[in-house]
């Protein structure tokens, strides 16, 4: 039961993802700021920044529970909006106690809003026919950028992170609510059992979780240490090993907004096979560069290689069994762990043995989608009314 798709609809849920987006870059600017406030050491920030993705991994369950009682345009509107107001509290936050209190709140909130607009980003996409959950997943790097851009203004201009996060919370918050007053507004039926409150994911979204895992972990590892590795293994200065990061995420966030036409040509399946020789080739190209501009190349290659996975595991997720928001919170859980994990082990394994190490894992990691690919192939019912006919034989040779 539930309204029509419109095109205003997917615009619509374009900006729920913007908004979510822009809550994690304008955090992760002041993060030395909160370092500053609260006086903890490295150490205690590193276990403090572990509470969001432990609140997401509790919380995210939840989210269809939610869904089913109130409908998927208020539900959204509730779980957003306490995404976005909960940007306000690590910078309050006096001691490390408080603050990973807080980050437990910021990451359950994050991680329910995130599984509904997932949710409801696949069956937006279902409805109208064809993909666009790449592009959501770019709108959200869109408004990462954005609000990192935010966060880096207020933070050269010495602004008080209390007063730059709680000012960016109410107009994150009334920007998102504006967005959910256009995303379709679906209700389960009234014999409809609602879901559990608490269950463990289906085995097929174990599986397409380990795909999401892989891409996930080249991410966190990319995004965490090219930088160190341009500086310390090929000897570049601050400025350039820095830009490597940047340039990481912008060729992240086009991809994302590039892959709808890619998927609808050649399926999904075929994308991120293709995304996994890319990403591969990307690994190889880092592990062996013995310049900065070939290593540059290499993570631009993987970035352009993983870019569309996430998006599609949470695709093949809700469309893997009854349960959506189930699947979705399992694939996402997944996900999060292998961010939460990847930095670390990166940095292990470098102390271990070396950073062209590390990246030998990430490399086969890599390998892994092209391996793990078919998983996320899409069933007849999603195959798109637009497609060319090589995309529908594509499709077809995908199922078979």
């Amino acid at each position: 039961m539930g309204s029509q798709p419109s095109a205003a609809s997917r615009w619509a849920i374009a900006a729920v993802f913007l908004v979510h987006g822009s809550v994690t870059g304008n955090f992760a600017t002041r993060i030395p700021w909160i370092q500053d406030h609260t006086q903890i050491p490295p150490g205690q920030l590193g276990l403090a920044l572990a509470f969001p993705a432990i609140g997401a991994s509790l919380a995210m369950p939840l989210a269809g529970r939610i869904s089913h009682r109130l409908g998927t345009r208020t539900a959204l509107r509730v779980l957003l909006t306490l995404w976005t107001l909960a940007l306000a509290l690590p910078a309050l936050s006096p001691d490390l106690f408080v603050l990973c209190g807080a980050l437990l709140v910021y990451g359950a909130t994050s991680g329910t809003a995130d599984v509904a607009m997932n949710a409801l980003g696949v069956e937006t996409e279902d409805r109208l026919g064809r993909p666009i959950m790449s592009g959501l997943h770019g709108m959200w790097s869109v408004g990462a950028l954005l609000g990192s851009a935010a966060g880096t203004v207020a933070a050269h201009a010495g602004t008080d992170a209390r007063l730059h996060l709680a000012g960016a919370a109410l107009v994150l918050t009334l920007l998102g609510a504006l967005a959910c007053g256009g995303v379709l507004d679906l209700r389960s039926a009234p014999e409809e059992h609602p879901p559990p409150r608490f269950a463990l994911p289906p085995r097929s979204a174990l599986v397409i979780g380990a795909v999401g895992f892989c891409a996930v972990f080249a991410e966190g590892a990319s995004l965490d240490w090219s930088a160190v590795y341009l500086r310390d293994r090929l000897g570049t200065d601050a400025g350039l090993a820095a830009a490597c990061t940047t340039a990481f995420s912008c060729t992240m966030a086009l991809a994302r907004l590039a892959g709808d036409r890619m998927v609808a040509r050649f399926g999904p399946a075929r994308t991120v096979r293709a995304g996994g020789v890319l990403a591969t080739a990307g690994g190889l190209l880092i592990v062996t560069a013995g310049r900065p501009a070939w290593a540059m190349a290499g993570f631009g290659l993987v970035g352009l290689g993983i870019a569309v996975v996430v998006p599609l595991a949470f695709a093949a997720a809700a469309r893997s069994g009854p349960a959506p928001s189930q699947a979705i919170a399992g694939v996402a859980t997944i996900a999060y762990t292998s961010g939460l994990i990847a930095p670390s082990a990166i940095g292990g394994i470098a102390q271990a043995t070396s950073l062209t190490g590390s990246f030998v894992l990430v490399t086969t990691l890599a390998f892994g989608l092209v391996a793990g690919a078919r998983v996320l192939r899409m069933p007849a019912r999603t195959a798109c009314a637009g497609a060319p006919a090589g995309a529908e034989r594509g499709s077809d040779l995908e199922r078979s």
